[in-house]
């Protein structure tokens, strides 16, 4: 039987899931309070320079999952893209992630993989174990030398708070390579969508079973009057945030252009306490099977998430957890509503992990409408 669902999200979680279920035959409405789809992964070409602009910020799929990898490209030819990195520090540029030659530069050395690791491994605090922080986990694994100069201050500008007072996993995400690899992931598919997530996204939601109302902020009371809703909007937000609000941490973009190529690489991360940005982005080296004779740039600074700011990165420390296990709790004994992706959720996800729950959810709304179960509040615990 045909149902009515919402979907309160034209990003990756609404579009992905919208389309599973168009496809099984239900109608489904996309709302968004912007007035464009894509969400955070939003790309727009610059009328001045050409280039195309990620409007919120560097997005750079990479993934180990195929089905995810194959989904995508049905929808928009996905162009092979190496990501590279580097950073200012001091005066001088160093290749990031942390790799051979990172190491060699920034010691002034010449050594082989082994005498590096070997090297490192006499720096490190062995002392630390297991690491309770992310400064722990970053003087166990490279010492003080490299900590100080590559995560020190950049951590602390990137989270308004001191390393010691994040939890170490995060540090875990970063890679550390003992060979003159490069690549910033080490995910088998990477690439970048040929006309942009936009036009990914808008081809994913154009379907005649989708109805897509842009500029439309939806309440939780408008979203009951569906058979069902699955909401990648805030989960604090769904209930008015009557118990406070989760913490995030948001984006200031300083934009500019330039003529030529203005850093020679998409990013370049500046790790030095005394700049107040922690990295500058150039948008044509996401695109560079473009040509441009005109750069676009933005300085990037985070900040504390206000009311009115858009949230980028939950920060998840203790007082956060206690309020988000509150909020799922309740969210869990609530009828109709499913909630996905990174604010639904409130947890940091990659773009192929947004497509993959969204997928699953889909699949698990379908699933359990056929076995005549109730669908759960979420398809993966936020806790």
């Amino acid at each position: 039987m045909s149902e009515d669902i919402l979907m309160v999200g034209a990003g990756l979680s609404g579009a992905v899931a919208g389309r599973v279920l168009a496809e099984a035959g239900h109608r489904v409405t996309v709302a968004d309070s912007r007035q464009h789809v894509a969400g955070n992964c939003h790309t727009q070409r610059c009328t001045e320079t050409g280039v195309l602009v990620h409007v919120y910020g560097p997005h750079i799929f990479h993934t180990d999952d195929a089905e995810v990898w194959d989904y995508v490209n049905r929808f928009e030819p996905f162009i092979p893209y190496r990501h590279q990195v580097r950073a200012t520090v001091d005066g001088r540029v160093y290749a990031m992630p942390i790799n051979l030659l990172t190491i060699n530069q920034f010691f002034g050395r010449a050594m082989r993989p082994d005498e590096a690791r070997a090297f490192v491994a006499a720096q490190a605090e062995t002392g630390i174990e297991p690491p309770r922080n992310f400064e722990e986990q970053a003087l166990r694994m490279m010492g003080p030398a490299l900590y100080e100069a590559f995560f020190a201050s950049y951590t602390a500008k990137q989270w308004g708070c001191a390393p010691a007072e994040l939890p170490a996993a995060i540090l875990k995400r970063l890679p550390m390579r003992f060979s003159y690899d490069d690549n910033y992931f080490f995910h088998r598919f990477q690439g970048m969508p040929r006309d942009g997530y936009t036009a990914m996204v808008a081809r994913i939601l154009d379907h005649p079973g989708i109805t897509l109302e842009l500029g439309r902020t939806v309440t939780p009371d408008q979203a009951r009057a569906h058979d069902h809703v699955f909401w990648s909007g805030p989960l604090d937000a769904w209930f008015g945030h009557d118990r406070g609000w989760l913490g995030y941490r948001t984006l200031d973009f300083e934009r500019f252009t330039a003529q030529g190529d203005w850093q020679g690489c998409a990013v370049m991360n500046w790790p030095d306490a005394d700049v107040p940005f922690t990295r500058i982005t150039e948008h044509k080296h996401f695109a560079p099977w473009e040509e441009h004779e005109k750069s676009v740039l933005y300085r990037e600074t985070a900040r504390a998430c206000g009311p009115d700011d858009i949230p980028y990165y939950p920060i998840r420390l203790a007082q956060e957890k206690a309020l988000l296990a509150d909020y799922v709790a309740r969210a869990q004994g609530q009828d109709g509503v499913t909630f996905l992706g990174r604010l639904g959720t409130y947890r940091y996800l990659d773009m192929d992990v947004t497509i993959r729950e969204a997928l699953d959810a889909a699949r698990a709304f379908l699933a359990a409408r056929s076995a005549g179960q109730p669908m759960p509040a979420f398809v993966v615990s936020p806790l």
